[in-house]
């Protein structure tokens, strides 16, 4: 598998960056630390590894390679052990999002469990060939005490997306595979329930790897979700429902965000205009699902340390415009059902209906917005659309993509239509040129810059 770029050792990155010459220092980083018995703070590598590599020392998990995960049940109890996971019922979504492409890329696909037991693992058949000398398993336990820092049971043990790249892995065994993997909560509970992870070479080392699993797990959850009974409201002492219960929820809330800098949210008839803050606030906690805490919803607004004091009176002002029978506290929570653009889009592509997602589409999802959870869920998103779009080899889907501003300089989608249309048209030539023309500037534009403008142009 090809492994050579690897993440760079960058300790404030929140998102491994491929480089040539990060791979061997990596290895030097690890060689170092394993072979001084565990520095107290390693250095050259991020803060999450360094945290995870002190905690695999401490539990004594071997960094040679010498002991591989062990298998903990037979084939038999797996199969009647998955047959009763939660998880199961979400396994035709996940296998449509993340097993065809991880297939077809040379990757593999997993889902665990809470305890880091790995349930299915599918994908490339040369990948798995190899993935099975080191116990990546079905069966196997990949949790962080049992296989050292890795995507599935690093992301468990923190509980959020995780990426792991090439040396980063606590067991040499692993230094030839990267990993992005995604926890998934019961939203019911928010407890546990398990993780979804793509692992193989250097492709799994880049930031849509990681959105795309965290885009997994998101709608995974939304699935789950939608399949929960709806509770009974409850009585007061007349035996009515109090219209505190119901109040501002007579109706679904809908929520837009999709091509706009300010969401608009609809309650009760009436329509709010959202600022851009109250707007990714929203976006976080519809994402979200459930009730999270202040310190969790921080690190989904932004990357630098929001003050809980700032926090708080942002969720005051924005409790002012909804109500408090909307917005509730401790923990933060939506208190209805809300209806969003991108999760409808979510859903339509989720059931094959890709006409329908993409006229449903607007654009990306709050395309201004830096926040972390708006950003993975963008990237997402627009990957989910799109690999749709050019799955389903419909001309005409192919060609609303390429005339809309993010798919305009998308130059697979302009080859793919071109191979769609009528030999010797003049259609089929242009798209044909078009094609050939991005990829040239793409040779001679950084991949830096190439992406920003695209972004830029998508924001216009």
């Amino acid at each position: 598998m090809d492994t050579s770029t690897a993440a760079s050792t960058s300790p404030s990155s929140p998102i491994p960056t491929s480089t040539s010459a990060s791979a061997s220092a990596l290895r030097a980083v690890h060689e170092q630390f394993v072979t001084s018995l565990g520095t107290p703070s390693p250095s050259g590598v991020r803060r999450l590894v360094a945290d995870s590599w002190s905690r695999c020392t401490a539990c004594g998990v071997r960094p040679d390679g010498s002991r591989l995960p062990p298998l903990s049940r037979t084939s038999e109890e797996l199969a009647a052990y998955r047959r009763g996971h939660p998880l199961a019922a979400v396994l035709h979504l996940l296998r449509e999002l993340l097993g065809a492409g991880a297939a077809d890329d040379g990757h593999l696909f997993a889902v665990g469990d809470a305890d880091g037991t790995l349930l299915w693992v599918e994908g490339d058949s040369a990948a798995l060939r190899r993935a099975e000398r080191m116990h990546f398993a079905a069966g196997a336990v990949w949790s962080e005490d049992q296989a050292g820092t890795n995507a599935p049971g690093t992301a468990l043990e923190v509980g959020q997306p995780v990426q792991i790249v090439a040396g980063e892995h606590y067991n040499s065994a692993v230094h030839d595979w990267s990993c992005a993997a995604a926890p998934v909560r019961d939203p019911a509970t928010g407890r546990l329930l398990g993780v979804v992870d793509l692992s193989g070479g250097a492709t799994i080392a880049t930031p849509p790897a990681l959105a795309a699993v965290r885009g997994a797990a998101l709608l995974a959850e939304a699935e789950l979700a939608r399949a929960l009974p709806v509770p009974p409201a409850p009585l007061g002492p007349d035996g009515r429902v109090p219209h505190s219960s119901t109040a501002g929820c007579a109706a679904r809330v809908g929520l837009a965000a999709l091509g706009r800098d300010c969401a608009l949210l609809e309650n009760a008839g009436r329509v709010h205009r959202l600022s851009p803050r109250h707007s990714e606030i929203v976006v976080a906690l519809a994402l979200e699902g459930r009730g999270v805490h202040g310190d969790r919803l921080a690190v989904d607004l932004s990357e630098r340390e929001v003050p809980p004091s700032t926090l708080r009176a942002e969720l005051t002002r924005l409790r002012s415009v909804l109500g408090p029978a909307l917005l509730g506290s401790r923990p933060y929570a939506l208190l209805c059902p809300v209806r969003t653009d991108f999760g409808e889009v979510s859903a339509l592509i989720a059931e094959g209906r890709v006409d329908q997602a993409l006229a449903r589409y607007r654009g990306p999802l709050l395309p201004r917005s830096e926040a972390p959870a708006v950003v993975e869920h963008r990237r997402a998103l627009e990957q989910q659309l799109r690999g749709a779009v050019l799955g389903s080899g419909d001309a005409g889907l192919l060609r609303r993509w390429v005339n809309a501003a993010w798919g305009a300089e998308d130059s697979l989608a302009w080859l793919t239509l071109a191979h769609r249309l009528p030999g010797g048209s003049a259609q089929r030539a242009a798209a044909a040129a078009r094609a050939r023309g991005l990829d040239a500037a793409s040779a001679l534009q950084p991949q830096a810059g190439r992406h920003a403008a695209v972004l830029q142009r998508s924001r216009s």
